[in-house]
């Protein structure tokens, strides 16, 4: 556990020192997101970098490579790969949010296709050669799902990708949440004796710390999908890593409202003939629109997500064991 932690500090000030450069070049390439007009309340972040998710995952390939035992723990490259190919798509998606670019982002669907086919090939791989198919059920056990986990495996992380790109919205946000998720699973990692697991969440989580202190508000930059994207695809992996996996919308409690509140409102606007059930979605910006400021709801959300992560860890030292 200690060399787990230590290498989340060492991380968090690789993160901080390349912050600052990171930045900087940004700003120098006129790098700048253009803000949906549909929010008029953020037009004054227009212009912000965006790219911000290099910030986290620069630091985190640098010392993964040298505080985990890849070699012997090879399983490890599969959250690798996926933060490279999700990385990859956000990078592209970013491009098409800049001021003064014509091309757009990638289309939803698109998004949605392209990380289903990668995320099937992840959970193939979860099944045949780490050899994780287990569920496991706090207060009742473990239980192997056989073939079915492919599907299931699949479904988890395409959700999980998608609910944290949807979260992603206010300074902090997505950041905050993700690290505190990430530490949960360090934690879950570390009980059940892989600490290579561990090792890596609490890499992560430093990064993210390290992102942070320049997205706090007011943000100097936006991680943009290029960090969202691969976080919530790496988080989903090393939850099925751990095979507590069942406690992923516990632990993620507010990805699941966010993304929640745009699928509810989306289908109730169709249903209803364009009447709507929040002001707007995902819901922090209707929680903007009935007052709050911007600092309270994700000084809040954090709050939740701490509370919400205790939970799971509990209840992951529940599972009976055979």
């Amino acid at each position: 556990m200690i060399h787990a932690l230590f290498s989340g500090v060492a991380t968090f000030f690789l993160a901080l020192a390349l912050g600052e450069p990171i930045v900087r070049y940004l700003r120098r390439k006129n790098i700048g997101k253009e803000v949906s007009e549909h929010l008029p309340e953020h037009q004054k972040k227009a212009g912000t970098p965006t790219f911000g998710g290099f910030m986290i995952w620069l630091p985190t390939f640098i010392v993964t490579a040298v505080a985990v035992d890849w070699w012997n723990h090879q399983s490890i490259l599969l959250p690798l790969g996926m933060i490279g190919i999700t990385m990859a798509a956000g990078f592209v998606d970013d491009l098409g949010t800049l001021q003064y670019r014509s091309q757009k982002g990638l289309s939803w669907r698109f998004k949605i296709a392209f990380t289903s086919l990668f995320a099937l090939g992840a959970a193939i791989v979860l099944y045949r050669f780490i050899e994780v198919e287990s569920i496991n059920i706090p207060y009742v056990g473990s239980y192997a799902l056989g073939l079915f986990y492919i599907p299931l495996a699949t479904i988890v992380i395409v959700a999980t990708t998608s609910a944290v790109a949807v979260s992603d919205g206010l300074d902090g946000l997505v950041g905050g949440t993700t690290l505190i998720a990430f530490i949960a699973y360090g934690i879950i990692g570390f009980i059940q004796g892989q600490e290579f697991v561990a090792t890596f969440a609490f890499i992560i989580a430093g990064a993210n710390l390290g992102f942070v202190w320049y997205n706090a508000h007011p943000a100097r930059v936006f991680m943009g999908d290029t960090g969202a994207l691969a976080l919530g695809s790496s988080l989903a992996v090393v939850a099925l890593m751990t095979g507590q996996w069942l406690l992923l919308p516990l632990i993620g409690i507010v990805f699941v409202a966010e993304a929640g509140s745009n699928i509810l409102q989306i289908g109730y606007y169709k249903i209803s003939g364009g009447k709507r059930i929040f002001r707007r979605a995902p819901f922090h910006h209707h929680l903007e629109l009935i007052g709050w400021a911007e600092t309270q709801i994700v000084t809040r959300f954090w709050l939740i997500s701490i509370v919400a992560a205790m939970a799971g860890v509990a209840l992951a030292l529940e599972v009976p064991e055979k």
